[in-house]
């Protein structure tokens, strides 16, 4: 393995799409949403522990989980476990670990990723990485991306157009970036052959991203970058303290990738899912002949095409329920058609302006 490669997951969100089961105070990155034994944090690292050295593997998280990190991953210490002290999207986030990586080894490349990706064919996987990590170290100064091979005409994905003519052996240069187009222009996109999913995974050089921070996002760059001084160091967490709240939240597809001219793609296609919602983890969830995909002990009749989640040890008995998600905790219980699931951060919102934080 290669001392100067690194990999910052991404592991701050609070999850909210997949409430109830997913709260504040332990979002889905901590639980084993695909019922493997692991949380999807785990899996995600193990995976590039198969790539990067553990002692360079970081984690960005929300200072609330920091323990929870320290929990799950006990393979790691306090110092690869970047505290932010409120969310403020994914650019941010990755100019604060580019920026510490660069204080630790000034030549570093480095891998961004969520936590939360189901990834099939592992090994795959690997291999892309693998190649990623070759390509900038022989091209240098470019931004790379991973653009998977869209198998239907998804809304809530964003998507990239590359480039048919600049490729560069298995890669292509981006052309366009499009986030969550409506079913009409997806099915365009998949169609054309030239658009593929974005991933949300990212290969380059530290300095090459602080450097399109400094052009494309100045005054994120500028307020990270005055307290240079104190990355690496005991001063680090109480400097990142005081400046991240200053610091504008947007993500870095929107902040960086779309206005920069230097990013490449390499698309692929490993089996990958964003589990971002109750209906992600249905498709991917095995199911009986009708289609359910239910807990242990639960029981249905004339019941098609449902997702049902119980607390360990309760049984359900379900008649004549069709395309409906169905979510028990010991505090909650959400029943949601399958097709109305983006209201569930309504519920959400709801439930807390109704009865406060306890249930959320």
């Amino acid at each position: 393995m290669n001392n100067n490669q690194f990999c910052v997951i991404m592991a701050g969100g609070v999850g909210s799409r997949f409430w109830p089961l997913s709260r504040r105070n332990r979002p889905k990155q901590f639980l084993d949403v695909l019922g493997t034994g692991k949380s999807l944090l785990r899996s995600t690292f193990e995976r590039f522990a198969n790539i990067i050295p553990v002692e360079n593997i970081l984690v960005a998280t929300n200072t609330a989980y920091r323990d929870l990190v320290l929990e799950t991953l006990p393979e790691i210490n306090s110092s690869q476990v970047l505290c932010e002290p409120v969310g403020k999207n994914t650019a941010p986030c990755i100019a604060y670990a580019a920026m510490h990586i660069r204080s630790i080894c000034p030549s570093a490349t480095m891998v961004v990723t969520p936590s939360d990706h189901l990834i099939l064919n592992e090994h795959h996987f690997c291999e892309v990485i693998q190649q990623c990590l070759d390509f900038i170290d022989e091209k240098g100064d470019t931004l790379l991306t991973i653009g998977l091979q869209p198998t239907r005409p998804e809304t809530g994905y964003g998507y990239i157009q590359v480039s048919k003519r600049l490729t560069y052996g298995k890669f292509n240069k981006a052309k366009t970036f499009t986030e969550k187009p409506n079913r009409e222009l997806a099915e365009v996109f998949v169609d054309s052959g030239e658009y593929f999913w974005n991933s949300g995974i990212f290969v380059w050089r530290a300095d090459t991203i602080l450097e399109a921070f400094r052009e494309h996002q100045n005054e994120t760059y500028e307020i990270l970058n005055s307290i240079s001084d104190a990355y690496g160091t005991p001063e680090e967490q109480a400097a990142i303290d005081r400046v991240y709240p200053e610091c504008g939240g947007i993500s870095v597809d929107y902040g960086i990738m779309e206005r920069s001219s230097n990013v490449w793609v390499r698309c692929s296609d490993f089996g990958w899912s964003d589990l971002g919602t109750w209906g992600s983890l249905y498709q991917h969830s095995a199911k009986d002949d009708n289609g359910n995909t239910f807990s242990t002990n639960t029981f249905g009749f004339d019941t098609e095409n449902c997702i049902i989640r119980l607390p360990e040890g309760k049984v359900a008995v379900l008649d004549g329920l069709k395309d409906y998600i169905v979510v028990d905790t010991d505090d909650v219980l959400m029943i949601c058609p399958r097709s109305e699931e983006q209201h569930i951060k309504r519920f959400v919102e709801t439930v807390k302006f109704e009865i406060g934080d306890k249930h959320i």
